[in-house]
């Protein structure tokens, strides 16, 4: 934990760069473009399957509607993590030739150049690990409702396990010569990124700084020099 500790740390400094930025304005606004539309569909979708099927009409529909609203308020923040961190697969390669040319020159040397196919592929493989974690941890989680803060706990550690591997092979993918991280390095980073991501206002930085929690905790694991 103590070396998640230090790249979280190493990777906040990162943050104000101007390419970092660039790539967290990029991966935020094509993240929020995604919700807002995917969220525009189901709310006229809705109303107009309750209006064509006669279910509801008048004062009846406009509350449906502000249900519907907030219904898709709270998704959308269930949902943020797997869509922003699907959206900065497509930016992995940017943002890790960012931190390692800054920090890790003779690591970036020996890259390997990583393709959007690729990376459209890192992304998808993280939602499909996303859904069916959460789809296989869902009956614990309904077990511990009635322990109050039991079910967020857990999801909490479930989602750092499977936060950790997708961070991870961000990475991996430049460097697939590198061994991966041990089970409690690659939980203390997941762990650390899956927090961020329930804190207001810090869950908009949480995948970028996540990246760059990886790119620092993978070199330093390595014995490659920061600078």
């Amino acid at each position: 934990m103590a070396r998640a500790v230090h790249a979280f740390l190493l990777a906040l400094k990162d943050l104000p760069h101007p390419r970092v930025m660039r790539v967290l304005a990029q991966s935020l606004a094509l993240t929020l473009l995604l919700l807002g539309i995917v969220g525009g569909a189901i709310f006229f979708g809705a109303r107009w399957a309750l209006a064509h099927w006669k279910w509801l009409d008048g004062v009846q529909l406009d509350m449906a509607g502000v249900l519907i609203v907030i219904a898709i308020i709270a998704g959308s923040w269930l949902l943020f993590r797997a869509v922003a961190i699907v959206v900065v697969g497509l930016f992995a390669d940017s943002i890790v030739a960012d931190v390692e040319g800054r920090h890790y020159p003779a690591a970036a040397a020996r890259a390997v150049d990583v393709g959007w196919r690729q990376n459209i592929h890192l992304g998808l493989a993280s939602l499909v690990r996303l859904i069916g974690g959460n789809l296989l941890a869902l009956p614990v989680y309904i077990l511990l409702l009635v322990t109050g803060i039991g079910t967020p706990i857990f999801a909490l550690l479930v989602n750092g396990l499977l936060l950790g591997r997708d961070l991870e092979a961000m990475v991996l993918a430049r460097h697939p010569e590198h061994p991966r991280l041990d089970r409690p390095a690659r939980w203390s980073l997941g762990l650390l990124s899956a927090a961020s991501f329930v804190v207001p206002i810090a869950n908009l930085l949480a995948p970028i700084l996540g990246a760059a929690m990886a790119v620092h905790m993978l070199h330093l694991r390595n014995g490659d020099r920061t600078i």
